[in-house]
């Protein structure tokens, strides 16, 4: 099943994709407040079924995406996960021994459809496709041979990014990863019952029909099961965490002369199993 979180008539709501539209979950559940509250319920698996069996309540055209959780604890990060994107550096570094590890905040983000802002303090807006995590359930030192167990679903990230804030002070990335509404997260979460969190994935990300990016998680340092595992020994992971498991090669920045976003850009990253999280780049309109 794909659950999604949307604004309609200007009041916050959550749902589930079925043939013809959206089943408005929050209105037929009112004891969900949002995604996040009925995947800490542990009812995705009972709304689906009852999604399965409900007309519509909106069609897709009605609704404006939100981010898929809006409302996470955490927006855990991983940076430098595929091994081309290691090489792509050409610092003769090694393959890391553990992931690089980074947050984002939740106004960082926008959903599916909605404008990644490019703000005026810098020309260097970047995008990185990426496959995120939804966890499950709460857990500390989790195995890996468990972690599939703590998956609530999968969703999409473009982990917007402003590189030359990104090298302001050492060993510190905070700044070029939090501009306000600089990436985007969607369009919705994917169960496990649809598409195996721990199979081989694809990411591809296009600006403006141009292919960026095109890798497998195959290619990853860190898996995602081990991700989880080592994330969890020092977070209690809790349901509605979302964690971006890292971007292969082909980010603007790697381009010569780099091909940075710029307004009017617009942004797709697909994975197949899930769909396109599309966004369009708007130039930030300041006092």
């Amino acid at each position: 099943m794909k659950f999604l979180s949307f604004r309609h008539g200007g009041a916050a709501r959550f749902g589930a994709l079925v043939e013809g539209g959206v089943v408005d979950l929050g209105t037929h559940c009112p004891d969900f407040a949002d995604l996040r509250a009925a995947i800490r319920a542990g009812a995705l698996g009972d709304l689906a079924q009852l999604a399965s069996r409900t007309s519509p309540d909106f069609s897709l055209a009605d609704i404006d995406y939100l981010p898929t959780i809006p409302n996470p604890e955490k927006v855990i990060c991983i940076g430098v996960n595929y091994a081309n994107r290691n090489e792509e550096y050409k610092d003769g570094s090694k393959p890391p021994q553990y992931p690089s590890v980074f947050m984002r905040t939740r106004e960082s983000l926008v959903g599916h459809e909605q404008p990644i802002i490019d703000p005026p303090e810098s020309d260097q807006l970047d995008y990185e496709g990426e496959i995120v995590i939804v966890i499950g359930k709460e857990g500390r030192r989790i195995p890996e041979a468990k972690a599939q167990e703590y998956v609530a679903g999968l969703t999409i990230m473009n982990e917007g990014s402003l590189r030359d804030f990104l090298r302001h002070a050492k060993f510190n990335v905070t700044q070029g990863k939090n501009f306000e509404h600089s990436g985007a997260l969607g369009p919705w979460l994917v169960t496990p019952d649809e598409l195996d969190p721990m199979g081989e994935l694809q990411v591809i990300t296009r600006v403006n029909g141009e292919e960026r990016q095109n890798d497998t998680t195959d290619s990853m340092l860190f898996p995602l099961r081990y991700l989880i595992s080592y994330l969890s020994t020092f977070y209690r992971l809790k349901p509605g965490d979302i964690i971006a498991t890292g971007t292969p090669n082909g980010a603007g920045a790697r381009f010569d002369p780099p091909k940075y976003l710029r307004p009017g850009d617009v942004v797709e990253v697909e994975v197949p199993g899930i769909g396109i999280l599309r966004n369009q780049v708007e130039a930030e309109h300041t006092p």
